[in-house]
């Protein structure tokens, strides 16, 4: 499309592997935070890894996933994991790949574990999966990319189509419950019951629009698109609905950083502020988008200015030359507007370096392409 971009010295493909190597330099795999656990925050930056893989091959990055995968599951395929939520799903995304990299069947085994938690998770009265059973009768957007892509892949690699069936449903039933039709855009989530103190009477919709969550969706709808094969009678649909998505979401991008807001539509308010891992997800799922021709090619420069956004207003480098990730909202889940403002920020959270690892390797492949 255009020549490599190259910002602060460093093209996207030198940002990804500088993201990931100040942190595989930081910590031996197993000790990512939170330490020893299967959870989705390794997953997330595993995944950015694992892309950064497949585009140079440099062994050093498939051995560090295959790692903090081999010191949780063991030869028989068991591993704990937390049976009553969505996020236990995410990091399946790394067995899936392992299993083909390696034929080894506990892999396979273990994905099937997490597969299975779909029979057993709770659901509102439509089908559709509760986040968590600690938030009853709730569904939020961060749910469709958390057992999304994996589950859809799984049906696709052993033979399930009905799973792809299943996600697509479970994508179509948030976008119904959760649209904003102000904005376009989707509330953080929805209670089927009403009963959460944030629910917003009659929509029963969560009353913000939030980034990360918002990001959440927009990554797992451009993955689930890329995986739908091109006869499939509801990719012209989704594609729509990205379309639609994106057209809507670059009104809230901040003209001067190139950055999105905590909560994305009142960025006019002295409390709010510009969020790093909402960000690099829309910039993901725009540059990628754009390179699938998906949408409009007019959009790579919303891409390229919100990745530079990042790198310019959110990324520090210490005295080392490690990548510092700044602004990255911690773990939140549903409130009102004062909880999103109040959350605290942290440095280099996974889940924030992961997703700009990702936002990284898109603009890389688009602008190669």
């Amino acid at each position: 499309m255009t020549n490599q971009t190259v910002i602060n010295g460093k093209s996207a493909l030198e940002w990804a592997k500088k993201a990931s190597e100040s942190l595989m330099k930081q910590y031996e795999p197993i000790m990512l935070p939170p330490a020893n656990r299967w959870h989705y925050h390794q997953g997330v930056f595993l995944c950015g890894l694992h892309s950064v893989w497949q585009e140079t091959n440099n062994q050093d990055y498939i051995q560090y996933f295959k790692e903090y995968v081999d010191k949780l599951v063991d030869e028989n395929g068991n591993f704990y994991f937390e049976r009553d939520q969505l996020d236990a799903i995410q990091p399946g995304l790394l067995l899936l790949p392992l299993y083909q990299h390696t034929g080894e069947e506990r892999y396979k085994v273990a994905a099937t574990k997490l597969r299975n938690l779909l029979n057993t998770i709770n659901i509102t009265s439509e089908g559709g999966f509760w986040h968590k059973d600690k938030y009853p009768y709730q569904m939020w957007l961060d749910g469709l990319y958390m057992a999304g892509p994996f589950t859809l892949q799984y049906g696709q690699q052993f033979n399930e189509p009905e799973l792809i069936d299943l996600v697509l449903h479970q994508e179509a039933l948030m976008r119904k419950n959760t649209k904003d039709h102000r904005t376009g855009l989707y509330f953080h989530g929805w209670d089927e019951s009403g009963k959460t103190p944030w629910s917003v009477p009659e929509t029963h919709t969560a009353p913000e629009i939030w980034g990360r969550s918002l990001g959440w969706y927009g990554l797992a709808v451009v993955d689930l698109i890329s995986l739908l094969p091109d006869q499939h009678p509801k990719k012209s649909e989704l594609i729509e609905v990205l379309q639609n998505l994106v057209g809507n979401l670059i009104r809230y991008q901040d003209a001067e950083s190139g950055l999105w807001y905590q909560v994305i539509d009142k960025g006019h308010l002295e409390d709010n502020w510009l969020e790093s891992s909402c960000s690099s997800l829309f910039v993901y799922t725009i540059a990628k988008a754009v390179r699938l021709g998906y949408i409009d090619d007019k959009y790579y420069e919303n891409a390229k200015k919100g990745f530079e956004g990042i790198i310019t207003h959110a990324i520090k480098l210490d005295e080392h030359d490690n990548v510092i990730l700044t602004g990255i909202c911690i773990g939140t889940s549903i409130g009102v507007y004062d909880y999103y403002v109040e959350r605290e920020t942290s440095e280099n959270d996974l889940h924030g370096v992961g997703a700009f690892i990702l936002a990284s390797m898109q603009m890389y492949q688009l602008e190669k392409k």
